[in-house]
């Protein structure tokens, strides 16, 4: 039974690292929140940067579908960096870290 409750718990964690917002470099932690400054004094300059797309489109046609629809993709200027096999991909909005994103293969 101990052994069950072992792997929940273990399961349970990997879990909530996944999608916490957190890059660990080193034994350094970059979180959301941040700031450019963190980022680049743990990471370095990024391989990658671009510009987020526009939160909101309006859709032409007809009236009913005239309402502005929503996109997922974050606003904001997009870091990539390259660490072993994997991009890391961090969204910067107003000079903070709003997003990171972990590439793994």
């Amino acid at each position: 039974m101990r052994g069950y409750i072992g792997w929940i718990c273990l399961a349970v964690a990997f879990t909530a690292q996944a999608g916490s917002g957190t890059l660990r470099v080193g034994s350094q932690v970059l979180v959301v929140g941040d700031s450019a400054t963190r980022a680049v004094e743990l990471l370095g300059k990024p391989s990658y940067k671009s510009h987020g797309k526009a939160t909101s489109t309006r859709r032409a046609g007809n009236a009913r579908k005239s309402r502005a629809s929503r996109t997922t993709e974050p606003s904001g200027e997009q870091w990539q960096y390259r660490q072993g096999n994997r991009v890391v991909t961090i969204v910067m909005v107003d000079g903070r870290i709003s997003a990171i994103r972990d590439g793994g293969r």
